[in-house]
């Protein structure tokens, strides 16, 4: 069950704004042991939500590494989203109405911030594990920094210090897309929808790249249908994809996420390299890479692990891409498994 926390005070963003107060969704797993060392925070994703059972498939299972009889899971939905944390839909106090396109940019360190009041409501100094994959990965990273003593390990998966230009590039396709939707600015929760299932389309192949394409999308028989011979099987899928995405979130939270991305360097006002930032790094860590994804590349992972001071490097080999830490879940498990019995 979802449950709410209410933070009456005011929320200042880094672009200057101020939130009246913000409400932040939240799930937990399990029970919190005697001396409250058996606590897990996850850390989720773009378009994810705080239910981590229900978009991290067979990981909160008995022997996984959300394991909810051995540990107590949080995770929160970060802000700006479409799950319950203050974001675009979300009513202005002082309006009455939803801010819509007037929500202000946020960051990955005004995301984590919410979630230290959280942390803070909750009674939670420290835990056993901060883990998070993607824009999860990043909020891990802002958090470790801003409060070294939060975390005792921390994994990272499939993720980079920096938004490199590449993935930029596939986040303003997407922006370009919702914008140019004639619906997108008009004051309501559906507006931009068809510009956000074509924004889906193209980040689902930055998500899976071509060898997960190819393996999953061929065409049954013969290429061409004598019927149709301009039809695909791909062509449905993406249309389809789409649609999911639109029937459940909407296109003010996805250009300001994806802006928010956009915006993540760990070396942003530190006054160093993104390399001397991560040697600053004080909890143990765990990279975990993947083979075929494009977006956050095993580069992205090495730098990673080789500046960390305390860091070890795992890779998922997979043909499903940035994906692959969803879809290879027996892999991820093993190797946080093995993470948090060193």
């Amino acid at each position: 069950m979802v449950l709410t926390y209410h933070s009456p005070t005011p929320f200042e963003l880094e672009c200057g704004a101020v939130l009246p107060g913000i409400d932040i969704a939240y799930h937990t797993f399990g029970r919190l042991n005697a001396d409250a060392s058996n606590i897990i925070w996850v850390c989720h994703a773009l378009t994810a939500n705080s239910d981590v059972a229900d978009w991290w498939p067979n990981t909160v299972v008995p022997g996984g590494f959300l394991d909810p009889e051995q540990y107590f899971i949080v995770c929160a939905n970060v802000l700006g989203s479409h799950y319950g944390t203050t974001g675009p839909l979300s009513a202005d106090p002082a309006t009455g109405s939803p801010r819509f396109n007037s929500f202000p940019e946020i960051t990955v360190r005004d995301i984590v911030g919410a979630h230290r009041l959280l942390a803070d409501h909750l009674g939670i100094r420290r835990v056993k594990l901060l883990i998070g994959s993607s824009l999860g990965g990043f909020q891990c990273m802002e958090w470790a920094l801003i409060d070294p003593d939060f975390a005792e390990r921390v994994a990272l998966v499939a993720t980079s210090a920096r938004t490199s230009p590449w993935a930029a590039a596939f986040n303003e396709s997407q922006r370009m897309a919702i914008e140019a939707d004639p619906t997108y600015g008009e004051p309501r929760p559906d507006a931009g929808r068809r510009g956000l299932e074509a924004a889906r389309s193209i980040a689902l192949l930055s998500y899976r790249g071509a060898p997960a394409y190819n393996l999953t999308q061929a065409d049954r028989g013969a290429m061409t249908d004598p019927q149709s011979p301009f039809r695909r099987r791909v062509h449905s899928y993406q249309r389809h994809q789409g649609e999911k995405l639109s029937a459940r979130f909407n296109a003010y939270s996805y250009h300001r996420l994806s802006r928010a991305v956009d915006a993540h360097d760990i070396a942003r006002d530190r006054g160093d390299s993104v390399e001397q930032v991560l040697r600053t790094f004080k909890p143990k860590a765990l990279v975990v890479g993947i083979t075929s994804d494009i977006l956050f590349t095993l580069a992205d992972a090495r730098q990673l692990a080789d500046n960390i001071p305390d860091a070890r490097l795992e890779t998922i080999s997979s043909d499903f891409g940035h994906d692959g830490f969803l879809v290879e879940h027996a892999q991820l498990n093993t190797i946080i498994c093995n993470f948090l019995k060193q």
